[in-house]
Parts: C-alpha cells; structure tokens; sequence
C-alpha cells in the first residue's frame, strides 16, 4: 500500500509538473498544456505495448517456437488469474525482460535470449512471475505514462529554451513581461531534472510491489533473489566489456538495469538497488517460512 501511494503521488506531481510548465510561460499556455497532459495520457493507454515492442525489438513467438516458455508462463498466469499473455523474445545477449500492454487482455512478457542461456528454470519462473506482477499491478501502462510526461516536459522545455536563446525573453521584457519570461525559462532548466526524478521515483516503487507479488506468487523469493544477483552480475561484466544499456524506452520496464549508477545518480536510476531488492525478497522467504512453521 505504501508503494501504491508513492506511485500515484508521483505520478499525480508529473502532470502537474507539466501544467505548472505553462502556466510559467503565461498567457493560454497553461490549458494548452493541459491538453499536451491529456492527449499524452490517452495515446500511451491505447498504443503503448506496440511503442514498446517496436522500440525494443522484440519479436512475438508461436508456442511451437518455446513449448517450455509458454508452459511456464501459463501455469504462472493462472495461478495469478491473468489471462494468457503474448510471449517475445529479444535477440540480445544481456540477460533481461519486461512486460509491457495497457491491460492483462493485451499483456506481453518479453526476454532476451541472455536471460534463457543464464537462468536455470527455477530462477526463470521467478522472473515470469515479476513480469506478471507488473501486468497485474498495471505497472506497464504506469511506467508507460510516465516516461511519455517524462519526455514531452523534456521537449517543451526545450522550445522554451531555444525560444529565449532567439529573443523570446528580449521581446517579453519590452512588453513588461520580463517576469514571466523569465520564471518560464528558469522552470524549462528545472522541469526536465525534475520529471525524471519523478518518473525514476515510481519506476523504483513498482519494482518492490512486483518483487513481493512475485514472490508470494511463487512462493520461492529465494529463487527471484538469485535470479537478480545472477542477472545484475553478469550485466555488469557486460558493461564493462563495452555492451550498450537497455533503450531508454525500455529501462524503466526491465527487471534489472545494471548501468544504473551509484551515490547520487540512484536518484536518476529505474530500479532500487539490488542489494535491497534481495534483501526484501529473503525478508518475505522469512515470512512464508515462519507462517508454514
């Protein structure tokens, strides 16, 4: 419950961060952003699993393609009554997967074919099941709006700042507008820092609701917590042998982001730590293992 409040606290200050952006400029720029807000949210709801698929590369299977993929996938999405998810495969060798869709009915699981050559079934069930708990939780259509309100405050401070550099702010200060000129340039500055530590902030806290539903849903935590220290391990040794980091579009939706930086850049990171993540999943195994005592 309490990650469920941060997240739609979060979620509700990014909308407002983007109608605040407007109303910094003046005029009818604050309900022409409302709009932006609005249209913004209505595009990601209806078309943000094909976005994703598309962007990520992901390519969906037959079940004759992965018997034992799709077996384990359905006797995981009954156990949560969800209906029976596509399942897509990513032809790249850092060990991961996502979930993206705007509901259950049109959910996709997707891995890499580094996440299949590194994790033994066990481990791979638990990582099924933290992608199904983010189809459950609606977490794919949330972190897709998100990063959308993310990137169009982006955009729009850029107009901003551009607009000034061409004369903008000299043209509002001779009208007698210097103020609002320049609040609306010192909001373009902060605006886009801001929305992506709010988007960052409910990447992080749907990460724990899904590594708690996965877990009970399991019932084996230990094996999700072995799967995160495999998968971000062996990220790591990619990193620094030069491999490329997940597409921005999709590094929020991963289970893992081993590039993601330590000390004050965790601010800007789409996951927890890992260290924490595994120490709340052996607290839960604790838990189950007390209640069955």
């Amino acid at each position: 419950m309490k990650n469920q409040l941060k997240t739609i606290t979060l979620l509700g200050a990014l909308s407002v961060l983007l109608v605040v952006i407007g109303g910094s400029i003046g005029g009818n720029a604050t309900y022409v952003f409302l709009a932006i807000a609005l249209l913004m949210n209505v595009g990601s709801y209806y078309f943000s699993d094909s976005i994703v698929l598309r962007m990520s590369g992901a390519r969906v299977l037959d079940e004759t393609e992965a018997p034992a993929l799709f077996a384990m996938v359905r006797e995981l999405a009954d156990r949560a009554h969800l209906p029976m998810p596509k399942v897509a495969i990513m032809d790249d060798a850092t060990p991961n997967a996502f979930a993206t869709g705007r509901n259950p009915s049109r959910a996709v699981v997707a891995v890499t074919k580094g996440l299949l050559q590194l994790t033994n079934p066990r481990e791979l069930r638990g990582v099924v099941a933290h992608e199904l708990a983010h189809v459950a939780n609606r977490d794919t259509l949330v972190a897709t709006i998100a990063a959308a309100a993310a990137t169009a405050i982006t955009y729009i401070a850029n107009v901003i700042q551009w607009g000034a550099i061409f004369g903008g702010a000299q043209r509002s200060d001779e009208e007698g507008e210097g103020g609002n000129a320049g609040g609306g340039l010192l909001m373009a500055f902060l605006a886009p820092v801001a929305a992506t530590m709010l988007q960052m902030g409910i990447s992080r806290s749907r990460e724990f609701m899904a590594d708690e539903f996965a877990a009970r849903l399991t019932g084996d935590p230990e094996a999700l917590a072995n799967a995160l220290a495999k998968l971000q391990g062996y990220g790591q040794q990619m990193v620094a042998a030069g491999a490329e980091g997940p597409k921005p579009v999709t590094a929020s939706l991963a289970i893992v982001n081993p590039f993601a930086g330590g000390g004050l850049f965790r601010l800007f990171s789409t996951h927890p730590p890992i260290e924490a993540r595994i120490e709340a999943l052996r607290a839960i195994a604790h838990d189950l293992g007390a209640r069955v005592a």
